[in-house]
């Protein structure tokens, strides 16, 4: 197994910071479609929760996480699989209301 040395390059999205950075990282690198879908999956959750703490005023739509997504992963991820359209739409949709 590979040893886990500190990632020291810059952050390039910094509301998602780095931990997103290295989690699309470790998915691209892995062979397994099914695993890197799963992955994926998970990272667009992260990244909404991260997204809507960062920006209270803004919705945070699907769109605006599959670009982020495929541009965090210069386009070796992808979004464009059934299982993704489909958790995003069963994500609570409570997040999206602002508070009064």
């Amino acid at each position: 197994m590979e040893s886990l040395k500190r990632n020291t390059s810059p952050i390039r999205m910094r509301n998602y910071g780095r931990i997103i950075q290295d989690m699309i990282g470790v998915a691209t690198a892995e062979p397994n479609q099914t695993q890197r879908e799963q992955m994926t999956l998970y990272i667009a959750q992260c990244m909404r929760q991260k997204n809507l703490i960062w920006n209270k005023d803004q919705e945070s739509g699907t769109n605006r996480i599959k670009e982020d997504i495929i541009t965090l992963s210069n386009g070796k991820l992808s979004c464009d699989f059934p299982a993704f359209e489909i958790e995003m739409q069963r994500m609570p949709q409570y997040l999206n209301k602002k508070k009064k």
